[in-house]
C-alpha cells in the first residue's frame, strides 16, 4: 500500500510522467540542425549491445569474433527493409508509396525485421559455410535484448499502450503511462520490454553454460518465448496500434512464430536422439555442439604459413643431421686408430700361474 500511496501522491502533484515524457512535445533533440529522435537512439543502443552479446557468444562457441561484423552487415539492411515493408503492408493508414517519404516519421515492425533478418542469417551461413542453427543460437539472445531496449522508443513516442487506466490508485509509472492529453494508459511497451529482458537473461545463460548438442535449442526457445509474449500482448493494445485493418495479422504472425518454435524444438531433440543416442548431448564421440572450431581467412592463412615454416625447419634440421653423420663416423674411426694399444692380457688364469711357479721351486 505504501508504494501505491507514494505513486498516487506523485501523480497528484503532476510529476510521474510529466518529468519523463519528453516525447510529449520534444520526441527528438537537434545536433547541428539535424533532428535525432529518441526512438532511433533506443534502436541504435539496442543494436550495439546486441552486437557485443553476439561477439561474446561467438567467442564462447568457437566462432571467429571478426565474423560478428559480417553478420551485422548481412542482417541489418534486410532487417530494416523487412521492418518497414511489413509495417507499410499491414498498416491501413500508410500506403506503399510512403515507404521512403514517411520513413523518418516512424513505422517499423519488429516482426518484419525478424523475418527478413533471418534471411540475412541464411546469407551469412552460406558465405562462411557454417550451419544456420549454430549462428542463430548465438544471435537470438542479442536480438531479444535489442527488442527489449527498442521498446523504450515507444515510450518516447507515446505509443503501443493499452486501455485507459481510470483508477487513480493505479495511475503510476511503470504500471501505467501518462500521455500528453492527460490520460493514463496501461504501459504495455514496458511490460513487453521487461519480459524480453527476462527472456534474454535466460537465453544468454543457456548459451553460455549449456554447450551440448543439438544446435537450434536457443532459437526454438526464442520463438516460443517471444511468440507467446507478442500473441498475448497484441490483442490488449489500444486498437490504433494493432496492425491489420480487419484481420490482426501481427497476432497471427506471433502465433506462427510460437508454433514454429515448438516444432523446431521437438525436431532438433528428436533428430539428435536418432543421430547421437540421446535428445541432448551424445552417447559416444564429441557431445558438444561447439565443434569444430571455425577460423577466418586471415587465421587460416597465418596457420598455413606457420605450418610451412615448421616443415622447412624440420627439413633443414634433417639435412644438417645427414650432413653431419659421415663426419661423425670418420671422426670415430680416426679416434679408434689413434688410441694406444693396451698390454697383452695373459691368457693363463692366475691360479694355474701360481701352480706353475710352485713346481718350478
Amino acid at each position: 500500500m505504501a508504494v501505491f500511496q507514494i505513486s498516487a501522491a506523485f501523480a497528484a502533484r503532476g510529476y510521474a510522467m510529466q518529468e519523463l515524457a519528453l516525447c510529449a512535445t520534444r520526441p527528438h533533440f537537434t545536433v547541428f540542425g539535424f533532428d535525432i529522435y529518441y526512438y532511433a537512439v533506443c534502436i541504435v543502443i539496442g543494436i550495439i549491445l546486441a552486437t557485443v552479446v553476439v561477439g561474446f557468444l561467438f567467442k564462447r562457441r568457437n566462432i571467429p569474433v571478426d565474423w560478428t561484423v559480417d553478420l551485422l552487415l548481412c542482417i541489418l539492411p534486410l532487417g530494416i527493409i523487412g521492418a518497414r515493408t511489413f509495417y507499410v503492408l499491414t498498416d491501413p493508414t500508410t500506403s506503399i508509396a510512403e515507404w521512403f517519404t514517411g520513413f523518418r516519421d516512424g513505422g517499423l515492425s519488429i516482426l518484419g525485421g525478424v523475418m527478413f533478418g533471418a534471411l540475412g542469417v541464411v546469407l551469412f551461413s552460406v558465405i562462411h559455410k557454417i550451419p544456420f542453427l549454430r549462428v542463430a543460437d548465438c544471435l537470438v539472445p542479442g536480438v531479444i535484448l535489442a527488442q527489449g531496449i527498442g521498446r523504450w522508443g515507444n515510450f518516447f513516442n507515446q505509443e503501443v499502450y493499452g486501455a485507459e487506466v481510470v483508477n487513480e490508485s493505479l495511475q503510476w509509472f511503470p504500471f501505467a503511462v501518462h500521455l500528453d492529453n492527460g490520460e493514463w494508459h496501461y504501459a504495455f511497451f514496458f511490460y513487453e520490454s521487461m519480459l524480453n529482458l527476462i527472456i534474454f537473461a535466460l537465453l544468454f545463460t543457456l548459451m553460455w553454460k549449456f554447450r551440448k548438442k543439438p544446435h537450434g535449442i536457443s532459437l526454438a526457445l526464442y520463438c516460443i518465448g517471444y511468440g507467446t509474449v507478442r500473441s498475448i500482448m497484441e490483442p490488449l493494445r489500444d486498437p490504433q496500434f494493432i496492425l491489420g485493418d480487419e484481420f490482426p495479422i501481427s497476432q497471427f504472425v506471433s502465433l506462427c512464430i510460437l508454433a514454429a518454435g515448438i516444432i523446431l524444438l521437438l525436431s532438433v531433440l528428436l533428430y539428435n536422439r536418432y543421430k547421437n543416442g540421446r535428445a541432448i548431448g551424445a552417447v559416444v564421440g564429441e557431445p558438444l555442439a561447439v565443434m569444430p572450431v571455425y577460423y577466418t581467412r586471415e587465421q587460416r592463412k597465418k596457420m598455413e604459413e606457420e605450418r610451412t615454416l615448421r616443415a622447412r625447419a624440420l627439413q633443414q634440421k634433417a639435412a644438417q643431421q645427414q650432413a653431419a653423420a659421415p663426419q661423425d663416423a670418420s671422426q670415430d674411426a680416426d679416434a679408434a686408430e689413434a688410441a694406444p694399444q693396451g698390454e697383452e692380457r695373459s691368457e693363463t688364469p692366475p691360479a694355474e700361474t701360481e701352480r706353475n711357479e710352485r713346481k718350478g721351486q
